[in-house]
């Protein structure tokens, strides 16, 4: 008996080195496909759910737009240095491209970068528009006038809300200004995104709401 129960017990030996053999050689196999798979595109911060946003949106404050009296651009200080060399531009190309390359100036020089308001992915940083999801001079006629520049300027660099991100360039300056009631992303798949982005911000940085805008918006999110 002795004999027979030593040959099994080689033989459950020899069995159990083999998994571990195999299940080795797979676990490598799987970390080679990861270190060879494309690196992901990034995104900007996930923006509360459709349902959140339609209850922060309920709490908003609904007043008439206000004035663009007395903005100008450079009351909301923005692209400001956020490490080193990198100002909050290159901190967002970085962030929302796919295998960007920055020289010692923290300039992209090369990467992709899809835009997801169009569909379209560019190859230059130069057709990239970093886009303020709530508008600056939106941001001033809904309440922002009121703020100081230091405040103004968190609100024009906030990486930490979905509110910059990466995105063709002629369609941002296509977006001007406008709030959803005006202008929405020309792929209506992403409606639903930027809507909850949106109200994600004006809620954080308590911002106003014009009637058409509060509407629009409602409309969207109810559809999510």
């Amino acid at each position: 008996m002795s004999g027979v129960y030593a040959r099994r017990s080689h033989g459950a030996l020899v069995a159990a080195r083999r998994t571990a053999v195999l299940a080795a050689a797979s676990a490598l196999a799987t970390i080679g496909l990861l270190a060879t798979a494309p690196t992901a595109q990034a995104a900007p911060p996930t923006p509360v759910s459709a349902s959140t946003a339609r209850s922060y949106l309920s709490q908003l404050t609904v007043s008439a737009e206000g004035s663009s009296s007395g903005y100008s651009r450079d009351l909301f200080p923005h692209w400001i240095t956020q490490s080193g060399t990198c100002n909050t531009r290159e901190v967002v190309l970085r962030r929302d491209g796919s295998n960007v390359q920055q020289d010692s100036s923290c300039a992209a020089v090369s990467g992709s970068w899809y835009s997801p308001y169009d569909g379209a992915t560019w190859y230059a940083a130069s057709d990239v528009d970093i886009d303020h999801i709530v508008p600056l001079a939106e941001a001033w006629r809904s309440g922002a006038s009121s703020w100081t520049t230091s405040k103004r300027q968190q609100f024009a660099n906030d990486l930490t809300r979905p509110q910059l991100i990466a995105v063709t360039d002629n369609v941002n300056q296509s977006k001007g200004d406008q709030d959803p009631a005006e202008w929405m992303p020309p792929r209506s798949s992403y409606h639903c995104y930027y809507a909850r982005m949106w109200v994600h911000t004006k809620y954080y940085w308590n911002l106003k709401v014009d009637p058409a805008e509060k509407s629009a918006l409602q409309s969207v999110l109810n559809g999510c």
